[in-house]
């Protein structure tokens, strides 16, 4: 879930997730092919601009769809594709861009061990080629290309529009070629009989790996999400948002007051309002700065208050204060149930730094029956969003130290196949130490 729309922020990436809930309660999403869809099978591979990362600081650079590369000046910055490759063989490295008429511009192209510098002359808007000759892909898997400037400080290196590769290693290689930079989501679908009322959802969600623009999501359910998200390096936040009813895609406004979700009560120093653009409904969240490797404890609660509403309620344990305080809660109409279809998830919400791992560990998650039974999620299911199908394949799930883990983006070699089911350990101890009768009232 994004930190731009949608309660992960302002908003988020709700429209993705809702498909993929709705796909797989109907039971409509299919096994993915794990082929590559666009990996090379010509001589020559043409990668766009507009998938490169900047490095150090991934939004130095204008990098769009539309642009290309924009404004790349100076040393300060390098940019780099990432692809992985089939087989070994020999690739000739071409860099097209352009520059203002007469301007002269010198780069250096790494990849693996090997360097090589390239220089081109402005012709205005024609493009121009910056030349990098052989390379050789020594071994199978992921490579990076790194492009860096060689010109005085504040030079325009050249505005960009497409590194090319060809030669003997090109059959079969694989790259993203879509303007979306981020890693997939991936998401763990726990195993509940459907016939089990579920009043009460607890999970235990720690950071192993946390850049800026992750969202780690712990409780999710049908109409709902909870979770803890790094929105900058000084700024990390504990979410919970519940939808409004009716689908309204966009717009807040248009949705009748009898679908929407309406405040019940929120923590202190909580924020809550309304998001939309993707879904809408009532977000809620908590600045605080939740530790990494620090098992981040969370309970979701649904109270049917008659035939058609239910009161959704978000708690978060605070370590500092050992004590579990409520985030906010929400009555939701056109419910009158329990909460169904459990779930996890992590996600990069912005693409600028889709290169880099996020992995959180997800264990010891329960459900509490509306007979008071607990009841230990030790079986879960791996999925992930489109981008996962064909454009970015490094995603997994697996078990480690007893727990579940998510993890996506880094260009790691493997992946884990859409569908796959894993068990971890039962630890056989509900949080026996929460009280339902002293937490803060919904």
């Amino acid at each position: 879930m994004s930190g731009l729309t949608c309660g992960r922020g302002v908003g988020g990436r709700v429209r993705e997730l809702a498909a993929w809930m709705v796909a797989l309660i109907v039971g409509a999403v299919t096994l993915e092919s794990t082929a590559h869809e666009n990996a090379a099978s010509a001589a020559e591979l043409r990668v766009p601009a507009f998938t490169a990362y900047a490095l150090p600081d991934p939004f130095a650079v204008r990098i769009s769809e539309r642009g290309g590369v924009r404004g790349w000046k100076g040393k300060s910055q390098s940019l780099n594709w990432y692809g992985q490759f089939a087989k070994t063989g020999s690739l000739r490295v071409r860099v097209l861009g352009r520059l203002p008429d007469a301007t002269k511009s010198r780069l250096q192209m790494t990849v693996g061990t090997t360097r090589r510098e390239a220089t081109a002359t402005g012709a205005g808007e024609q493009l121009v080629t910056f030349d990098f000759g052989e390379f050789a892909i020594e071994k199978a898997g992921y490579q990076r290309f790194v492009l860096e400037s060689l010109n005085d400080d504040g030079q325009l290196n050249g505005d960009l529009e497409a590194l090319t590769i060809e030669g003997g290693a090109v059959d079969g290689a694989h790259f993203n070629l879509k303007e979306r930079r981020n890693a997939a989501s991936v998401h763990l679908k726990y195993v509940v009989s459907k016939e089990t009322r579920v009043a009460a959802f607890y999970s235990e969600v720690t950071a192993v790996e946390d850049p800026i623009h992750t969202f780690y999501m712990a409780c999710g359910w049908h109409r709902g999400y909870f979770g803890m998200q790094v929105n900058g390096p000084n700024e990390r936040r504990i979410i919970f948002s519940v939808w409004d009813s009716g689908g309204e895609a966009v717009d807040r406004k248009k949705v009748a007051d009898d679908n929407r979700v309406k405040l019940v009560g929120k923590g202190e120093g909580v924020y809550s309002g309304d998001f939309g653009n993707e879904g809408t409904g009532g977000h809620s969240h908590l600045k605080v700065m939740w530790k990494t490797g620090q098992p981040q404890r969370f309970l979701a609660t649904a109270e049917p208050v008659d035939e058609t509403h239910t009161i959704f309620a978000g708690y978060w344990f605070h370590p500092e204060k050992r004590e579990w305080m409520l985030i906010s809660s929400w009555k939701a109409p056109k419910e009158g149930g329990w909460l169904r279809g459990l779930h996890g998830f992590s996600e990069n919400f912005v693409g600028g730094n889709g290169h880099l791992v996020r992995k959180a560990r997800y264990g010891n998650s329960w459900i509490r029956t509306d007979k008071g039974e607990w009841l230990e999620l030790d079986e879960a299911t791996f999925s992930h969003d489109p981008t996962g199908r064909s454009d970015r394949l490094d995603r997994f799930m697996g078990v480690e130290e007893g727990q579940f883990f998510l993890q996506h983006g880094g260009f790691v070699e493997g992946m884990t196949k859409y569908g796959d089911r894993f068990a971890r350990p039962k630890t056989g101890t509900p949080p026996t130490d929460l009280d339902f009768y002293k937490l803060p009232k919904p």
